[in-house]
C-alpha cells in the first residue's frame, strides 16, 4: 500500500504545512516524514487522526490505485460491436461494467444468454423489449429495468428507429466480454 504518499499528496493539495499537520495531530515531524516516504505504516488509530485532520474518509486512504476513480473521456471511450450493435464502453473493465449499446430498428443482442452477474438497464432513446425466462416488458426512453444475468435474458429493438440502452452490469469476478 502506498499509503504515505497519498497522505503527503492530500496535505500538498490542502497547502498543510508538515508543521501545521503536526500542530493539529499531535504527531512528530520525523514520524510523519517516515509515513509520507512510506518508512513507516501508522496504526489504524493514528491513520484515524490524520484522515480527522486531512478531512478525508479514511478508508480512502487504505484503497488500492486500482479502486479509485477511473474517469473514462468522451473522446477516449473504447468502442467494439457486437451482433452489428455499436458498444461504448464508459468504464474499465472490472467488477462495474457500464456501456452505452445502440441497436439499429430490429436488432437485437442476439439469442438469449445468461452470465454471471446483475444487470440494469437504462433506455436512454427508442422503444425495447426486454425478456427474461418467461417474463418480457416493451420499455421506453427514460424507462429502466434490471434483473439477475444468470436467467436467460434478450433486448431488442422494436422501434422504428435506432435504440439506445446505457447498461450496467455487476460482477463479483472478472466478465469475460459479453457484450
Amino acid at each position: 500500500m502506498d499509503i504515505g504518499t497519498k497522505i503527503r499528496v492530500i496535505r500538498n493539495r490542502k497547502k498543510i504545512t508538515i508543521a501545521q499537520m503536526c500542530e493539529g495531530t499531535g504527531l512528530s515531524k520525523g514520524f510523519i516524514s517516515n509515513v509520507e516516504n512510506n518508512n513507516t505504516s501508522p496504526s489504524i488509530n493514528t491513520l484515524s487522526t490524520i484522515a480527522s485532520f486531512l478531512d478525508v474518509p479514511m478508508p480512502y486512504l487504505l484503497l488500492d490505485k486500482k479502486q479509485q476513480m477511473h474517469v473514462v473521456r468522451k473522446d477516449s471511450r473504447n468502442e467494439s460491436t457486437f451482433n452489428g450493435l455499436k458498444i461504448e464502453h464508459l468504464t474499465a473493465k472490472g467488477g462495474l461494467r457500464m456501456m452505452m449499446v445502440e441497436f439499429p430498428p430490429g436488432a437485437t443482442i442476439g439469442e438469449p444468454h445468461s452470465h454471471e452477474g446483475e444487470e440494469s438497464h437504462l433506455v436512454l432513446e427508442g422503444k425495447v423489449l426486454a425478456e427474461q425466462g418467461e417474463d418480457s416488458v416493451v420499455v421506453e426512453a427514460g424507462d429502466s429495468f434490471s434483473w439477475n444475468a444468470s436467467v436467460p435474458h434478450l433486448v431488442k429493438n422494436i422501434g422504428d428507429g435506432k435504440a439506445v440502452v446505457l447498461i450496467s452490469i455487476y460482477s463479483d469476478t472478472e466478465l469475460i466480454d459479453v457484450l
